[in-house]
């Protein structure tokens, strides 16, 4: 695997990390990183190496191709239990990606433990990937969905969470951080009063590891999701975290090879942990670009990410402020992670998103795929710029200056 310095204990610049990543040799201003981010030669040089130099299956060969693929395919592993603080690597179940681990809890978990009249406690926030596995479940078993609510900031009710949960939930899932605004939850305290109500608590963290880190024993959940391409690394490769006294519990969620341990023609004896759910020939460059993108961030140190993403985030709500006829949806900076959700008076996000393009300015527009945050908002859509490592002020100075050409346009 390519070399890599560790910076963390050097001054955070992000003028200087933005050096890493050959994207912005486009001149683009990228602010949409909680849509994807951009990813750092560290991890483009790692995958290639892989296609380049021991390109082949793992787990399945005894040549040394295929041993040193399956070293660096298992190498992830390791580096997601650091990067997380599970116990075992065990608890560490290779998905493409959040929206494939919720739905490995919903149906090897929830279709076994999820009855009728059970109930489901989940929040307004949540990504669609962390309510259509719930709706798809509650409508096959009979249990309920109830919903927590958001304040006018943007914060959840957690006075309407505890009496939820006086209800004595069978599970609980949360996000760690909104996608759609920007909303820090209070995850650990949410976390623990669940637990003490007796419920399986599982916590979206798309957003959470790449922009907080999590330390999962701390957090106190029994799963956790997360994307590698939200956090530098590729697309197809994510992670489950699960207890491992639950995943052992656990039926499979695909079936085939890997997965099992004997294939008989009366039956079959699946693989131990992790392997049991991880059927089929794996994204093993992706994983590798995984691993990749976790050690370029614990180089960079996590605490230095998040104070150098509340910065900027400071710089653009202010920016973004002055401009008359705009509204920033969301909590205060001290509890938003680097997101700024924004309307625009008498201009539609799509309209703007196309107006801001043509200033090279990469802006997301539309609902966020969190629909029902956008209906409690009572909008259509948001316009939604994103931040992480690489983004610096002048990217937030462009994005102002585009919104005020729009804003002339449509005068």
């Amino acid at each position: 695997m390519a070399t890599f310095t560790s910076t963390s204990r050097q001054p955070f610049n992000a003028e200087h990390v933005r050096k890493d990543f050959p994207f912005f040799e486009t001149g683009v201003a990228y602010l949409d990183s909680a849509n994807t981010s951009q990813r750092p030669r560290h991890v483009l040089y790692a995958m290639d190496e892989y296609f380049e130099q021991f390109n082949s299956n793992v787990h399945r060969a005894a040549y040394h191709v295929s041993e040193v693929a399956t070293e660096r395919y298992e190498g992830t592993r390791e580096a997601v239990r650091r990067f997380i603080n599970a116990h075992s690597a065990k608890e560490v179940i290779n998905t493409r990606g959040t929206t494939e681990g919720i739905n490995l809890v919903a149906y090897s978990w929830g279709q076994k433990n999820i009855k009728a009249g059970d109930l489901i406690v989940l929040t307004i926030l949540e990504h669609h990937s962390n309510i259509v596995p719930w709706q798809i479940l509650a409508a096959k078993t009979g249990a309920r969905l109830e919903w927590v609510d958001v304040d006018e900031q943007g914060e959840l009710r957690l006075e309407q969470y505890h009496a939820l949960l006086e209800q004595k939930p069978k599970l609980v899932t949360l996000s760690q951080i909104s996608n759609a605004i920007g909303t820090i939850n209070p995850a650990k305290q949410m976390v623990h009063d669940a637990k003490r109500a007796g419920a399986t608590v599982l916590v979206d963290g798309a957003q959470g590891a790449p922009h907080q880190g999590v330390d999962v024993r701390d957090l106190g959940c029994d799963f956790y999701a997360f994307s590698g391409h939200k956090m530098l690394g590729p697309t197809g490769a994510g992670i489950l975290w699960g207890r491992r006294e639950l995943l052992e519990a656990m039926d499979p969620f695909m079936a085939g090879g890997d997965m099992i341990k004997a294939v008989r023609q009366e039956g079959t004896t699946y693989a131990d942990l992790p392997l049991k759910f991880e059927a089929g020939t794996q994204a093993v460059a992706e994983v590798i670009g995984l691993g990749a993108a976790i050690e370029y961030l614990e180089g960079l140190g996590m605490e230095n990410i998040t104070r150098h993403e509340r910065e900027i985030t400071e710089y653009a709500m202010e920016a973004l402020s002055e401009l008359p006829g705009l509204r920033i949806f969301g909590p205060p900076v001290e509890r938003r992670a680097g997101v700024v959700s924004f309307e625009v008076e008498g201009i539609h996000p799509h309209d703007l998103s196309t107006i801001v393009d043509r200033h090279g300015v990469a802006l997301r527009a539309g609902h966020h795929c969190a629909m029902p945050l956008m209906i409690r908002l009572d909008v259509p859509a948001t316009s939604r710029a994103s931040f992480y490592v690489y983004t610096i002020k002048d990217d937030v100075d462009r994005l102002v200056e585009a919104v005020a050409d729009a804003q002339r346009i449509f005068a």
